[in-house]
């Protein structure tokens, strides 16, 4: 997997970034995701723990 950080917008003398977690085809498709499906995100000490919303 690859973190990807991509800017987001200036607002005044302040640069904002977003995030993209790119998550291989083969994982996807083993937890049964589909793209546009609502995720919940947890985080647990240094884990960050990712479920689809049901």
């Amino acid at each position: 997997m690859i973190l990807i950080k991509q800017k987001g917008r200036d607002y005044g003398n302040k640069e904002y970034f977003k995030y993209i977690v790119v998550i291989p085809n083969r994982i996807i498709r083993g937890v049964g995701w589909k793209g546009g499906e609502e995720l919940d995100v947890e985080l647990k000490g240094d884990k960050l723990i990712i479920e689809k919303v049901n």
